[in-house]
């Protein structure tokens, strides 16, 4: 986990959210530092999709802010992100299902200075030099994931795991602080589920990791840290061994009075 002595990579204080008359979220905070996987789990409609909205830009908070210290910037907007270091995966994959793996993961990288496939278009030497750069380092990408072997194919003719991990490389692609998952484990069987977790093991040695997830037996194992949401407030906060035995944990699973 990252030294106390380094700033949060994210950080959510006192944010409230209100649609209409519902609130969604009362007054939740909770941090995120590089070095350390944070799972943010909950009941059905606890309210940890709002918040991993909110910490994407996607909702507003109503009150409190998101706080990006790392970056030196607040309440970012979604296409505000990942100039800040910071990358998101969707619910499913969010491929585009016309272009190859290649190009997908290309897509990821187009942030980068120096031009890309605009200027690449226009026949400009920089541009044409830059995309190349940027093709190798797409290719680069998907062999650290081990998946080189697809770039040639389109979204549609790979396995739905093999496709969750093209969405990680496209993340990857913007050399993210902080990466935001939403909900990783969903749709993979047993043994796809085992090398997803290795692969964003992995990641912690270079960034932070929020992710939200309803696979409990994934992501016990694999968080250094979990958030608990229920009706929109953080009930608890701790190691996945504090939280299993943490007794409003409990009774919001179980559906008991405390």
């Amino acid at each position: 986990m990252a030294p106390d002595t380094q700033p949060p990579l994210l950080a959510l204080e006192d944010v409230s959210v209100r649609f209409g008359g519902l609130k969604a979220l009362d007054k939740v905070s909770f941090e995120v530092s590089s070095g350390e996987i944070v799972g943010l789990i909950g009941p059905n409609g606890a309210g940890k999709t709002t918040a991993f909205n909110v910490a994407c830009g996607f909702v507003r908070a109503t009150s409190g802010r998101v706080r990006y210290p790392a970056s030196g910037k607040t309440n970012l907007r979604p296409f505000e992100l990942a100039r800040a270091g910071v990358a998101r995966t969707l619910q499913g994959v969010g491929l585009f299902p016309h272009s190859s793996v290649l190009e997908n993961v290309m897509a990821g990288g187009q942030i980068r200075p120096g031009g890309g496939f605009i200027t690449g278009l226009l026949a400009l030497p920089s541009g044409v030099r830059a995309e190349q750069a940027l093709r190798e380092n797409a290719m680069a990408m998907l062999d650290r994931l081990g998946i080189a072997d697809v770039a040639g194919r389109l979204p549609s003719a790979i396995p739905y795991g093999i496709a969750k991990k093209v969405s990680v490389a496209r993340a990857l692609m913007c050399e993210p602080r902080l990466l935001l998952l939403d909900e990783p484990a969903s749709g993979l069987d047993e043994a796809e589920l085992e090398d997803f977790a290795a692969l964003i093991k992995g990641l912690r040695a270079t960034m932070g990791v929020l992710l939200v997830e309803h696979d409990m037996e994934f992501v016990m194992p694999l968080v250094d840290r979990l958030v608990v949401l229920n009706f929109g407030e953080v009930i608890a906060t701790g190691t996945p061994t504090q939280v299993r035995t943490h007794e409003a944990v409990i009774a919001a699973y179980l559906g008991v009075d405390e």
